[in-house]
């Protein structure tokens, strides 16, 4: 018995509880943001303007763990500190290329002026940087083009700023590319110590940087152009169009109205004015003349983001995401989710192996049986043993059994990841798929398992890119897709068995953005070999991104699931079947079931497959029976 007024700890209790307690309050200080929340999850770290997501410390609080948690808190309460988003946006590039170098260089120059007012920081935050230059293998590249500009911009500009020399692998990124940026842009870096505790005068040098650097066509419009040149060029083209103003006045009340033929009259009107000026510049220049026999070139058409529906819109693909379970978390924590995952479904698991071997008699006793008979090796033919007695010295005649299996098949799971899945769904999602993979791999199916969600709730980067840049109208999806592949067509289940624990893990499973994933899935099955595809819809519920729908229309996502489901059911090269749980399906899908209880799932999974395969096998069967009978 425990004696009066000794303090005692619960077994319950987390030993990393009061050093994660004390990191967030340090962060908030070093940030100087009392309000800021700080959180922990095994998800990616990041930063949004409520607060920051740091890696998850486990009981154990290793010590690799402490300094990545110490690193990124203080990463991330250096640029909160130090970067103000407003003047980042005015003078950020406009290419792809150029955005990434300017970034890289404005995050290392918040590292380095903590750094240098706090030298504790940089030591924290080089286990942050070793951490993520090793997991990108940047120790092993041996060329700049293996390795990123944008990256080894960053690296150079801390350890120029720090005097302080990088972790091993980030330092040979650094190498591969250093002597050409010094090279190009030496004289511009020189100025880096004046301008370093400036944001504005640092976004300056950077954008001097990538103009040396031979990017200078990506920078955009220089942001420091005076006002009055713009406005004195916009009175000349008001003289000379005198009824602009009204015309003006007219559009916006249009705009007002229908935001929608807003943009549509916008595109229109610039179009026409690029005619008008390209006219302009053929009555001047009246030698030009354009070659005989060829008309010019029109520009391309923009590209298409869904083959289902031409004007379905994406606001940036530039942060979407295609990747397998296994680089969303390390081997120990797979083995550990997975190991949790059987212990969540141990009582479940005996009826669903049960409804696993119906399924797979029901498919063996499909697949055709025929004998070959008088050869000289197998099993012995008892009805042939007649000839032997009446004849002792004929031979002794073997026969072997034939199995012709199923037409060369594919089956595809796509598993719905969001956030409504949570909990005992997804758990028997994912033992489901565990479960059926196994059994078909045994009949010679291949199956591939496919996940989808997003990478941040309500809007990730693409959301923030939108707010920088001035909130355009009608953006189309504002949110960053995260497509998970936990099995392909072609990998043995043994080898990626662990991978289904990854629905485990907290802080996956965010918004779902169907359509999409429904044609990316699609796409893979097109592109398998075999002659016979089935693709396996599970989900529970419509799409649902309310970053999206927050700005476009409330049927936007919706309809964009149908008109792919129309597509793939039109074309007929993939078998659609779905299963609904708790949420009525059947209102898209033609070949669908809705169940009510998620115990349902294993045997709603099963019977599905088998009915497909049960009506592959009739129509074969009706085919032969015409054959002979002809």
């Amino acid at each position: 018995m425990a004696r009066t007024g000794q303090t005692m700890t619960k077994p319950n209790d987390n030993p990393a509880d009061p050093f994660k307690k004390a990191l967030a309050e340090a962060t908030k200080v070093m940030a100087d943001d009392p309000d800021m929340t700080v959180t922990y999850s095994v998800d990616p770290s990041g930063m949004t303007k409520e607060g920051v997501r740091l890696p998850q410390v486990s009981r154990r609080m290793t010590r690799d763990e402490v300094l990545l948690a110490r690193g990124t808190a203080d990463a991330f309460a250096l640029r909160r500190k130090y970067h103000n988003e407003v003047t980042s946006a005015r003078y950020s590039p406009t290419g792809q290329l150029a955005r990434e170098i300017y970034d890289a260089m404005e995050i290392a120059r918040c590292e380095a002026v903590g750094a240098r007012a706090m030298p504790g920081t940089a030591t924290n935050i080089d286990a942050k940087i070793a951490h993520e230059a090793d997991r990108k293998g940047y120790g092993s590249l041996t060329s700049p083009g293996e390795a990123p500009l944008s990256v080894a911009a960053g690296y150079l500009v801390r350890h120029l700023a720090t005097g302080q020399s990088l972790p091993k692998a980030a330092e040979n990124v650094m190498n591969l590319w250093r002597g050409f940026i010094e090279e190009q842009a030496g004289g511009t870096l020189d100025n880096l110590d004046h301008v370093l505790a400036d944001q504005a005068a640092f976004a300056r040098l950077t954008r001097k940087v990538i103009a040396d650097l031979g990017y200078g066509d990506q920078l955009g419009d220089d942001p420091d152009t005076p006002e009055e040149d713009q406005s004195g060029d916009e009175a000349e083209e008001d003289q000379e169009n005198p009824d602009s103003e009204g015309s003006e006045e007219q559009d916006s009340e249009e705009s007002e109205a229908s935001p929608e033929r807003s943009q549509d009259d916008q595109e229109d009107q610039s179009q026409a004015q690029v005619t008008m000026e390209d006219s302009a510049d053929m009555e001047e220049g009246d030698e030009t003349e354009l070659p005989d026999g060829e008309a010019p070139l029109e520009p391309p058409p923009p590209a298409h983001y869904s083959d289902a529906d031409p004007n379905y819109t994406v606001y940036t693909t530039d942060f979407d995401e295609e990747i397998r379970a296994e680089d969303l978390a390390e081997p120990a924590e797979l083995e550990r989710l997975r190991a949790y995952l059987d212990q969540q479904l141990e009582p479940l698991k005996g009826a669903v192996s049960r409804l696993a071997n119906k399924l797979q008699r029901r498919l063996q006793a499909q697949q055709n049986r025929s004998w070959l008979f008088d050869l000289e090796e197998g099993t012995l033919d008892a009805g042939r043993l007649a000839r032997v007695v009446a004849n002792p010295t004929t031979p002794l005649s073997f026969k072997q059994e034939k199995d012709t299996e199923f037409r060369d098949t594919v089956v595809t799971l796509l598993i719905d990841n969001s956030g409504s899945m949570r909990g005992r769904p997804i758990s028997i999602a994912a033992i489901c798929a565990d479960v059926l993979a196994r059994t078909l791999e045994r009949c010679s199916v291949k199956v591939e398992i496919l996940g989808f969600t997003t990478r941040a709730w309500k809007g990730g980067q693409a959301r923030e890119r939108w707010l920088a840049q001035g909130r355009p109208q009608a953006p189309g999806r504002l949110n960053d897709l995260r497509h998970i592949i936990y099995k392909s067509a072609d990998a043995p289940w043994r080898r990626v068995r662990p991978n289904l624990g990854l629905m485990m893990k907290e802080g996956l499973l965010k918004e779902n953005i169907d359509g999409e994933a429904l044609e990316w899935a699609h796409r893979r099955a097109m592109a398998r070999p075999e002659a016979r595809k089935i693709l396996m819809v599970i989900s529970d519920g419509a799409p649902v991104d309310d970053s999206t729908l927050s700005v476009n229309a409330a049927s936007f996502l919706e309809k964009h699931l149908r008109d792919v489901i129309a597509m793939v059911e039109r074309r007929r090269a993939v078998e659609l079947i779905a299963i609904g749980i708790g949420h009525d399906v059947t209102r898209y899908y033609q070949r669908a079931v809705t169940i009510t209880d998620v115990e349902q799932l294993a045997g709603a999974m099963t019977e599905q497959l088998a009915g497909l395969f049960e009506v592959d096998a009739k129509k074969r069967d009706r085919a032969l029976g015409l054959r002979k009978a002809g």
